[in-house]
């Protein structure tokens, strides 16, 4: 799948990431890694103001920001998130499932069905120290039990959501440090 493991260590894609117990039963894993060249409490407030009508995603805006720019600097009116707080993500919306400055902050979507969830989809950051600075692993875990679901996962929401990730973390990238060597 295209970007599944995007810069992570074969490591980070086989060890646990915070949030990973919350979708246990998923059917999609993929694990994308950056290191940054910024301590994670100056990463953090990047992570923790994104949505939908706040500072935006960091990707390609015109798809997932409704062609509003994504915001270039860190806005104090965004950092205040706490763990069940929403996050808009256009018609829909994240749970903050988790979140621990400066080193978890874990989005959630769950759409309960008649007896179990429909859809479970969890979006992990995790801010990891590291000689250079911060090593900032990602994992997105996606659960969708409808007919053809699994298809979906695998050819829209896999690479979609690979595509976009790689963007957004080198755009958090080039805002908090320069893009360390063998990165791009």
């Amino acid at each position: 799948m295209i970007f599944q493991f995007w810069g992570a260590t074969t490591e980070e894609i086989h060890d646990s990431v915070v949030g990973d117990n919350l979708c246990r039963d998923a059917t999609l894993i993929a694990t994308r890694s950056i290191t940054l060249s910024a301590p994670p409490k100056d990463v953090f407030p990047w992570i923790q103001q994104m949505g939908f009508g706040r500072a935006g995603w960091y990707s390609y805006d015109w798809i997932d920001n409704l062609g509003r720019k994504s915001a270039t600097k860190v806005h104090e009116e965004w950092q205040s998130v706490s763990s069940g707080d929403k996050i808009p993500a256009g018609p829909i919306s994240f749970t903050a499932a988790i979140v621990e400055a400066p080193r978890h902050f874990v989005l959630e979507i769950k759409s309960l069905g008649k007896k179990s969830p429909n859809l479970h989809f969890t979006l992990a950051y995790e801010l990891r120290d590291h000689s250079q600075g911060t090593r900032l692993v990602t994992r997105m875990r996606s659960h969708i039990k409808l007919p053809f679901g699994s298809l979906f996962e695998r050819f829209i929401l896999g690479p979609g959501d690979g595509i976009m990730l790689r963007r957004q973390l080198l755009t958090i990238s080039r805002h908090v440090s320069p893009i360390v060597e063998g990165e791009r």
